[in-house]
């Protein structure tokens, strides 16, 4: 056996410094990578030979990812390329839409850890509107109320938890709470950044779909991203131009909804179960049966459903009784799946966006879902102020949508609503507990994930079983095993 580094990321600017030492190479890319395991299937020798012959000839290479990806049709080989970008002064409306991408890695410039300053994006929609001014003085007027209240708000929890506030190692998290619950006031227009790592192929799908959006920044972001791509790896970034499927299907969608929908009640509850999975432990235990068993699946679901429920609980016992909290349940748990409607605000969905392994569909921000209102606000009498300055963004969002159809929704804030429709499937819930029902999540995405998981174990108890934040795994297990897991969770 040979096992060989054949590449690995590394920082552009050491690749540049590097090139100017160096003598003139066309090499310098990561199409070779791409066209030397391309050739994996149809040539026996060894891959690190090929991976030497496609250096040695670039432009060969370049044509032969050429025909396997447009002609073959093989579009898989543009994944072995990567790319890392930086992507700096893009607002929170921007980054939602770039995270969309499941099979790409993020890390994100956090309202919660990090102070905001006065940066904010001026959408070119908006400029030419006319109202530009009110845009700029409401956003100011939300930021200069983010800075009141993280001041009051950071005395309120070093006062209120006194204990934390004399070690200074826990200043951070009660700094922390402070920033978190006053970002609700800030806008959507608010520029963060972010770092995002991404395959050729991923790549050239959101430059696809991003050619056809509406809103004038993310054009902009893919003109500027396409141009960086192209330069580096023309031969694997090929499908870019703009579809009728992309950017007309929606469109006539909404088109006959706004038929459909109107006068139609809509429902207040923040979290509702709308659809799961029947019979859903029973099913589980027949795809661990398929799995264990030399049986076809029909045969191993009337198997399970002749269990008693004392025999299906020690039978699915089996599957957790060496789980530890850091452990993500067996495969068979995605043959189970629930769908959840739900009205969340923009700080929450900043968090749930971030569990990719889902399907989540959104509809537009606006304010008739209405707002969160952090109740640490409301304990430092600052709930009436934050409210109307909610009311006066409402206000001014209905000026600016008398002008254009997308682009207002920039002046609305994190706290500010919208609608979800989250479909998971029970391994993807487990995860989606233990991280945001944790005692050190954020208290909205807390909430939400924590009625979640109530509305599941009523539907699949078993299923569910050992379900919860990872602060009370051990307490969970004990209550199923008689005894605690073997690992705890190191103390902070």
């Amino acid at each position: 056996m040979h096992v060989i580094l054949a590449g690995y990321n590394i920082d552009r600017e050491v690749i540049e410094e590097l090139k100017k030492t160096s003598p003139p190479r066309e090499d310098v890319t990561p199409e070779t990578l791409s066209a030397s395991y391309a050739r994996i299937s149809r040539d026996p020798r060894p891959v690190n030979e090929l991976r030497a012959v496609a250096r040695a000839e670039v432009e060969r290479a370049r044509r032969s990812n050429q025909n396997i990806i447009f002609k073959m049709g093989h579009h898989s080989v543009a994944e072995h390329a990567v790319f890392n970008f930086d992507i700096i002064g893009v607002s929170r409306i921007a980054i939602e839409e770039i995270e969309k991408f499941r099979l790409c890695s993020y890390t994100e410039k956090s309202q919660r850890y990090i102070t905001l300053g006065e940066d904010f994006v001026i959408p070119e929609e908006i400029k030419k509107t006319g109202k530009q001014d009110i845009f700029v003085r409401t956003i100011k007027a939300q930021n200069s109320l983010y800075h009141k209240f993280h001041k009051k708000l950071k005395a309120y929890f070093f006062e209120k938890n006194k204990e934390m506030a004399c070690n200074p190692k826990k200043h951070s998290i009660l700094e922390g709470w402070a920033k978190e619950d006053a970002r609700y006031v800030v806008s959507l227009a608010t520029e963060g950044q972010l770092g995002m790592t991404i395959n050729a192929r991923n790549l050239e799908f959101l430059i696809r779909r991003f050619a056809s959006k509406k809103l004038a920044e993310l054009r902009e972001f893919n003109r500027k991203i396409y141009a960086l791509a192209k330069e580096v790896a023309p031969s694997i970034i090929l499908f870019t131009e703009a579809s009728d499927f992309d950017s007309k299907t929606y469109g006539e969608i909404e088109e006959k909804a706004q038929l459909v929908s109107k006068s139609s009640r809509k429902s207040e509850e923040l979290v509702c179960l709308v659809d799961f999975t029947a019979e859903a432990d029973t099913k589980l235990i027949a795809s661990l049966l398929h799995t264990s068993s030399s049986l076809p699946y029909e045969e191993c679901f009337k198997k399970a459903k002749g269990l008693s429920s004392e025999e299906r609980r020690e039978f699915l016992k089996s599957a957790y009784k060496y789980m530890e909290f850091y452990d993500a349940p067996l495969r068979e748990f995605e043959y189970v799946s629930l769908t959840y409607d739900l009205i969340i605000s923009g700080s929450c969905f900043a968090q749930l966006k971030r569990h990719r392994m889902a399907t989540l569909t959104v509809q537009k921000y606006s304010p008739e879902s209405g707002v969160t209102v952090p109740p640490s606000l409301g304990e430092i009498g600052s709930k009436k102020e934050f409210m109307e300055m909610m009311g006066e963004t409402d206000h001014v969002y209905s000026l600016l949508k008398e002008n254009i159809v997308n682009g207002a929704e920039y002046v609305l804030t994190n706290a500010h609503r919208r609608r979800v429709l989250l479909k998971v499937n029970a391994r993807e819930l487990y995860h989606i507990s233990r991280l945001r029902e944790d005692a050190t999540a954020q208290w909205d995405i807390r909430r939400i994930a924590g009625e979640m998981s109530r509305l599941a174990k009523e539907v699949m108890p078993l299923t569910c079983l050992l379900i919860g934040g990872k602060d009370i795994y051990p307490e969970v297990y004990e209550r199923v095993f008689g005894k605690p897991p073997k690992f705890f969770l190191p103390e902070k």
